[in-house]
């Protein structure tokens, strides 16, 4: 993908988010943000980037009329892929280890991550939420089985 393409991408994607918090509520993919922002210190935009194309393929097979909409949107039949390629494009960072996460942090962050229910598409439990921060922290592209399961 072009700079170009991948900033105009960066962009859309950029007003989606900042309109989606006044339509409806906050799931898995913001809670997982602010445990990492919080209590591991990691930088706010940067671990909603990597995080994205993660949390988009645990939930959108859960999610079969938002994943529809993503498809046209995005023009592509795989958005997990579309969004680790779009910021890949964009020289940002692919891994939560490249923000200082270490393999020894993921037990806690699933646990405070089912500490309180929130909504969510998926119910999240503690196996595949854990294999989708495995695969966050070494910026797996091609998303773990577990996590999608």
């Amino acid at each position: 993908m072009q700079a170009i393409g991948a900033r105009t991408d960066a962009l859309r994607g950029a007003w989606l988010c900042g309109a989606c918090p006044g339509v409806t509520t906050m799931s898995l993919h913001h809670k997982l943000c602010h445990i990492l922002g919080g209590a591991f210190d990691l930088p706010h935009a940067a671990t909603h980037t990597v995080l994205l194309p993660y949390v988009a393929a645990f939930n959108l097979p859960a999610a079969p009329a938002a994943d529809g909409v993503l498809r046209r949107a995005l023009a592509t039949d795989d958005v997990p892929g579309h969004l680790a390629r779009t910021a890949t494009g964009l020289g940002a960072p692919r891994s939560l280890a490249e923000l200082g996460l270490g393999e020894r942090d993921i037990d806690e962050i699933t646990a405070l991550a089912q500490e309180q229910p929130y909504a969510n598409p998926r119910p999240v439990t503690e196996e595949p939420l854990g294999a989708l921060l495995a695969d966050a922290l070494t910026g797996s592209l091609t998303l773990s089985k577990a996590s999608q399961s």
